[in-house]
């Protein structure tokens, strides 16, 4: 569908949290139809913005966000401004133009009224009944949105043909991978049939491939559906493929708006080319895995082999990727590798000092006794909403240890994590929820790190990354391995990243380990490797 009518101006819109600004009257429009990428470092003001523009959370502290929608006076239906003059579809009464400032003068029956005709996809959760099948997470969405409960279930067939999920309608929600769940959320957003989506780095923890399909699928829905659409990601790729305009953030101003080619380049300037990765010198061995397996017994799949007899070695100092598409087994194995879940066979051992620790066996002189020397920083971590980062990094440490020496632990793991020394100051008297999610994230990462353990897994720790810190959160990684001797394993998909900081990469597909060697081994030679990378299992 072609650029139409204005459906949302944003009029010198400014934001403050505890004095600081996160947004400086910030001012454009999104038509319907449009789709507007907006683009920027972690901590540049995008997903503030996009909750403002939902009506989540605070009013802004100041300025103006207008919705132009039509509205039918007798059932109170509401449509894409473009609408207005036509029959409405519930009741055959004349769409009537409608305009609304939704911080300013709107009371809450008419803001609500506006923002249920709206859609999010958030970042980092997949917001679904876990126990329930996928047509019923669907179910539930139309039921929520008042649809006609005769026609329901044809509607959310029809749903999951959209997302290309028709052969997952009867599996239960919990058992999908990561991009078959997000597939899920978006046909949940779509059965309320939004005027506007938005979607916050809906892709940042899916491998490129999974990623891809999502994006495609977003797209067709704003284009079938004459939707305006607001997208943030720090995946330059996204932007430049999705978008028709972008819009460029830079410390919570408008950094430049226009063609998404252009807008990209001018948020890359600064930006430089990572050099060749160079191995550390590795000690002993510091876990051993052999033929470990994962089985699930499920009602509707059978017997899920999440992992398959996978065997391999990690030494002191070294970063060990584990790399596969969404569904691979690779969170399952990093699982067990940090002793939250038990291997159903093989044998998986961990060096603790001059012992080594079997990790299929219970109990606190077993995997009980590991575990305090594991970190593991997941795809779906949480922090304290109402502490302080400082509090979230000292209660981390426990309250035994003199202030002084927390603070100073906190801020050396906050230095890690990849915050500037200039900005950690403020970044400790924050609260989580006045953070990026690029930002929270590292928090949560120097809230595994001032730990000090032994070995470092973490889960997906670029997915919400801009470019730019992702090259600071390579150089933290690398830092601690030469000053700390720390060792890590990296699950990702970020295939970049891979090659920048792991030293030896394990490539999964179906559970198995297809592939072990150098980055540039696994991912580039044969051919069909970097292949087996990106097609979804």
């Amino acid at each position: 569908m072609q650029k139409g009518k204005p459906i949302i101006s944003v009029r010198n819109i400014s934001m403050e949290f505890s004095g600081k600004t996160v947004l400086d009257t910030v001012s454009f429009e999104l038509s319907e139809g449009e789709i507007l990428g907006i683009i920027g470092r972690s901590g540049s003001g995008k997903t503030v913005l996009m909750h403002l523009l939902k009506g989540i959370d605070s009013p802004p502290t100041s300025g103006s966000i207008i919705y132009h929608l039509a509205v039918c006076p007798a059932c109170l239906r509401i449509a894409p401004p473009g609408i207005a003059g036509a029959t409405c579809q519930s009741c055959g009464a004349c769409m009537e133009p409608f305009d609304i400032d939704l911080w300013n003068g709107a009371d809450q029956a008419q803001r609500d009224r506006v923002t249920r005709r709206t859609a999010i996809m958030f970042q980092r959760t997949f917001t679904l009944y876990g126990n329930d099948r996928v047509i019923e997470n669907v179910l539930h969405a139309l039921d929520d949105a008042g649809y006609p409960a005769d026609l329901a279930v044809r509607r959310a067939a029809d749903l999951l043909d959209q997302v290309k999920l028709p052969h997952r309608m009867m599996h239960i929600a919990r058992d999908l991978s990561g991009g078959e769940k997000q597939r899920v959320v978006l046909a949940r957003q779509l059965a309320r049939e939004p005027v506007i989506l938005f979607a916050d780095e809906p892709t940042g923890t899916l491998d490129p491939r999974t990623a891809g399909l999502v994006h495609t699928m977003l797209a067709d829905a704003a284009r079938r559906e004459g939707m305006g659409m607001l997208i943030t990601s720090h995946f330059s790729g996204v932007i430049e493929d999705v978008a028709s305009r972008a819009l460029l953030l830079e410390d919570g101003k408008i950094a430049r708006i226009g063609k998404p080619r252009d807008v990209i380049s001018h948020f890359l300037r600064d930006y430089e080319e990572a050099q060749e990765h160079v191995s550390g010198q590795f000690g002993e061995r510091i876990l051993s895995a052999r033929d470990v397996s994962k089985r699930y017994l499920t009602v509707d799949r059978g017997m899920i082999r999440a992992v398959d007899n996978v065997s391999f070695d990690v030494s002191e100092r070294e970063i060990f990727g584990i790399i596969g598409t969404s569904g691979a087994g690779k969170t399952t194995l990093s699982r067990m590798i940090s002793g939250i879940i038990e291997p159903t066979d093989g044998t998986l051992q961990v060096r603790i000092g001059t012992d080594w620790v079997d990790m299929t066996k219970p109990g606190i002189l077993e995997r009980g006794r590991a575990k305090m020397h594991l970190g593991l920083l997941h795809q779906e971590y949480d922090l304290y909403p109402h502490r302080n980062v400082l509090d979230n990094l000292t209660d981390a440490i426990g309250l035994e240890f003199p202030r002084e020496l927390a603070m100073l632990k906190a801020r050396a793991s906050l230095l890690m994590a990849g915050f500037s020394e200039g900005a950690i100051d403020a970044v400790l008297q924050r609260f989580p929820g006045e953070l990026s999610e690029g930002e929270r994230h590292r928090v949560a990462l120097a809230q595994v790190l001032i730990r000090e353990p032994r070995l470092v897994i973490l889960d997906e720790p670029t997915g919400t990354m801009d470019p730019i810190t992702r090259r600071d959160v390579v150089h933290s990684i690398l830092h601690a391995r030469q000053e700390m001797d720390e060792t890590f394993i990296i699950v990702s998909h970020d295939l970049d990243f891979v090659r920048e900081v792991c030293d030896r990469v394990a490539l999964m597909k179906g559970g198995r380990i297809t592939s072990m060697g150098r980055p540039d081994e696994v991912l580039e030679e044969p051919a069909g490797h970097r292949q087996a990378v990106l097609e979804p299992v």
